[in-house]
Parts: C-alpha cells; structure tokens; sequence
C-alpha cells in the first residue's frame, strides 16, 4: 500500500501524519516549540531547530512507531507558518533567526517608507495586497538595512516551507500562495517576481523559484535521507503556508467556502471567483492554477490563551490549566458578566492592520472572577473575527459556509461565541488534525493518486455549531462596545510605548 506524509511547523508545534490511500491517519505525532520575542513587536524562530529538528525528528518517530517501509512513502508534502523572512546561504544554512508572519511588526518604519515612495493604491492594484506586517518585503528592506552584513552573505531570502524543501530536496522554491505575501516584489497579474514597484529592496535572482503548491519541486537527496529516515528519491512538493493546506484539510474547495482557523492566531481562508481587492483584507492566487483565495487574520488568539494561563493561572497545574480556565470560563455568563475584552496584545492585523494597537480588559469591578476574564478574553477574540466576517459582508463578499478547524474547535466557549456574534453555523469535520492532514494530501495531488473534491470523502462533516439565538441582544451590545473601544482610544494607544 502507498502511503502519503505530511508534516507542518506552527508557531509553538509542529504536526505530522502519515496518511493511507484512504485518508485514514496511521501514525501521527508532534513536538513543541517556542516563539522568541527578544522585543516588543518581535517575533522568531531557530531554523535549524525549530524548523528542521522538528521534521527530522517527527519524521522519524512516526516511521519507527508504524513500521512502515520508508519505500512506501509514495511522496512528502510540508507547510509551515508564514509568510517569514530568513536569510540563507549558498547551501540553504539560515544565516539568522527567522523573521516570522504578520505578529512581527518590526518593518512599520519600511513600510511606512514605501508606501510613500510607490503609493498604496498601487501597490494595492499590482500585488493585490496592502503593505502590512505580513509583508514579506518591507522585512527583507529592513533587514538590508539594519543587518547589512548578514543581507550581504545571504544567497537567498526565503520563507518557511521553502527551507524545509531545500533540506529536503536542495532545490529553493517557493509556491504562488506564499510569494504572493512578498508585496511590493510579487505582481499578481505575472504571478511572478518583479522589481518594477521597489528596484531596490532585492536582486530577483536572490528569491526562490516560483511554483505551484503540488508541483513536485524535487527528491529526497541522500543527505536528507539519513536524517529524516525517508528513502532517497521520495518525491517533495513544493508545499505552502500552514493555513492553506489547513483550509484544504477540511474541504475548503468551493467558491465562498471558508476556513476558521482556531490557532495560535486565528486565520480566515474563503474561495472566491475572482480577485478580492481591499486594502483591509490580503489576497493570494490559491494553491492551484485559476483559484483565488482571500484571506484575513487577527495577531493574537490561541497566543493570548497562552499568556492568560502563564501569568493569571500559576496555581494550576500547566497539563489541566486549560480544561480548568474552560470549565471557570462557562460558569460566567455569556458576556463576561459585562467585560469587554480587546484582544489587541501584539498590535493588530486585518482588518484594522494596526501595530500601535493595544489589549484591553474593560468594565472591571470587584466582583469579577478570573472565569469571566477568561471568558472576556475568548469573546474579544470572536469579536475580532466576526470584525473579519463584517469586513467580508461590507464589501459583498458574505462567506457561503464557515468551516472550523483547530484545536480552539474543542473549546466550546470560544468556537460557540463566533457562531453566536456572526449568526453563522460553523462546520466540524471528523478529522482535526489541520495543516499535516492537508500536506499529506496535497502530497497524494501531487503524484496524482488523487482529485481535488476526493478531500471530501477524506475528511466528511462531523458537527455543527449553531447560533444560539437567545444569545443574540447581549452579544450585540457587547460587539457594539468592542468597535467603539477602539476607536475612541486608537490615538492614545499610538502615544504608548
């Protein structure tokens, strides 16, 4: 039997599957990691062992623990999170800490930069994108800039997924998705690298090759071999970020679909006809030729269940301390006994795209108890996702179905507070494990042993989480409150440090 891996980097874990002709998972396993902040608005990684240690690692372990035979790998797919920015040299060693996605706000001084020296409805008609700290090239602009030595040395500047191939495979490329996040570099009417906006940030032929996500970018090379355990000659797709092979994981195929992603951030994914253009929002060409995808992403959400546990929860034991908060969590009413949570810890992404932007506990008083803030905190969360949805609604484009996906899906307070603040159901498929599942089957695409819609019958609907209308009037007002927080505060939050 043929069998397909998968395996993704996330922002404090990584996952891998390996999965049969079925879809039906036969081994799994993961490993932790930690997201460096060595300052406010800082966010990295350690490539070689954040990134590369956990594949290795998880790639051996689920070999060993199933006893399957290497050469029955039929191909490897990998995602991880991004966009990042990380300097390589000529044989694909990191040459610096990774610079991750949209929760690094280093680059608003480039930004700012180049949006004066090319215009932001320019940048917005060619690359389909605003400027923000989820693009790539302001971050390579100040890392010319302010690590001129390393810029120097670099080969290459690449992104996550694209390290991982070129471990694997020695060849450096890069899928259309993901290039599409390094604004003003990337035209989307080329669909390719172009120094036509900004001729001095970087050398085209210092980015990797561009190419579809299941296009097949190379084989596993004798080096890579020994320390993965797959045999020589296994065929790598090119593979993509995290939250597109998430989207496709749960059956995220059809115009209007959309992925609700419950991560470390919560991400949104929706299929549409044509090109979505709004400055609020961030646009890709999906992971297959003609698709178009827009998508959208709040800067912190499962990270913020993290820092509520680690400062609010010492007394819990850490391995019960979530279940624990929960239980606390539904035992306050829905609205937080009248608390108002802005969710703003690292700045903020779409839509508001604001690194000034601040957290916030509002309506405190003396009879507050540590479950409603924790429930504070997972309202203010799906308020900032249903700020997303509006956001979609406002410019015509109302999501046809909301499919969940992530870890967050088993919290019922969270996943059943987005459903009661949008008004839209949520679906559940069986299988949630995410991104893995999805790179074991864009690994499966990629060698053809499979259709796109056959992730239906890989991953079918399991639940729905449906609103709960009596919920309704105290999550309005509630919701009301949230936008006119920020609003009414933004200028004094851009005077903090």
């Amino acid at each position: 039997m043929n069998y397909y891996l998968g395996i993704d980097i996330g922002t404090f874990r990584s996952k891998g599957v390996i999965v049969d002709t079925s879809g039906h998972v036969v081994a799994s396993a993961s490993k932790p990691h930690r997201m460096l902040v060595p300052q406010s608005g800082w966010a990295e990684h350690r490539p070689k062992q954040d990134w590369w240690g956990d594949f290795t690692t998880i790639c051996k372990k689920m070999l060993a623990d199933s006893g399957i035979a290497p050469n029955s790998i039929r191909a490897v797919g990998a995602s991880a999170i991004g966009p990042c920015m990380l300097p390589v040299d000529d044989d694909g060693e990191a040459l610096s800490n990774a610079v991750l996605y949209g929760v690094d706000t280093r680059a608003s001084k480039e930004i700012d930069e180049l949006n004066a020296a090319i215009g932001p409805d320019r940048i917005l008609e060619r690359c389909g994108n605003a400027l923000t700290s989820q693009s790539v090239g302001p971050k390579i602009l100040w890392l010319k800039k302010n690590r001129p030595e390393v810029f120097r040395k670099a080969a290459k500047i690449v992104t996550s997924t694209t390290y991982l191939v070129q471990k694997l495979t020695g060849e450096c490329v890069i899928d259309h998705y993901s290039a599409a996040n390094f604004s003003p570099i990337y035209v989307v009417e080329k669909q390719g690298w172009s120094t036509e906006l900004a001729p001095d940030i970087i050398d085209i032929e210092r980015l990797p090759n561009i190419m579809w996500t299941t296009a097949v970018a190379g084989h596993v090379t004798t080096r890579a071999a020994r320390a993965t355990g797959l045999a020589q000659g296994t065929p790598v797709i090119a593979g993509t970020i995290d939250a597109a092979a998430e989207a496709l994981s749960v059956g995220v195929v059809r115009q209007g679909d959309t992925m609700v992603m419950y991560g470390s951030t919560v991400f949104t994914i929706m299929l549409s006809k044509n090109r979505i253009e709004d400055p609020r929002l961030w646009y890709a060409p999906w992971l297959f030729p003609g698709g178009h995808a827009s998508m959208a992403g709040l800067a912190t959400s499962g990270t913020l269940t993290h820092w509520f546990r680690d400062q609010a929860a010492r007394d819990l034991d850490p391995d019960e301390a979530f279940a624990n908060l929960s239980r606390e969590a539904e035992a306050s009413p829905p609205g937080a006994n009248g608390l108002v949570m802005l969710p703003y810890f690292s700045g903020e992404r779409t839509p508001i795209h604001d690194p000034d932007a601040k957290g916030m506990i509002f309506g405190l008083n003396l009879t507050h108890r540590r479950g409603d803030l924790y429930r504070a905190l997972l309202e203010g969360i799906a308020c900032g996702t249903n700020h997303i949805i509006e956001t979609y609604r406002d410019i015509g484009h109302m999501p046809g179905s909301l499919i969940a996906v992530g870890g967050g899906t088993r919290n019922r307070v969270w996943s059943q507070a987005v459903s009661d603040i949008s008004g839209m159901a949520q679906t559940v498929c069986q299988n949630s494990v995410g991104a893995s599942y999805g790179d074991a089957f864009l690994a499966a695409l990629g060698v053809g042993d499979v259709s796109k819609r056959d992730i239906l019958t890989w991953n079918p609907e399991e639940r729905r989480i449906k609103p709960d209308r009596k919920n309704r009037p105290v999550y309005e007002r509630r919701y009301k409150v949230f936008r006119q927080l920020y609003e009414r505060t933004r200028d004094l939050m851009a005077e903090l440090p």
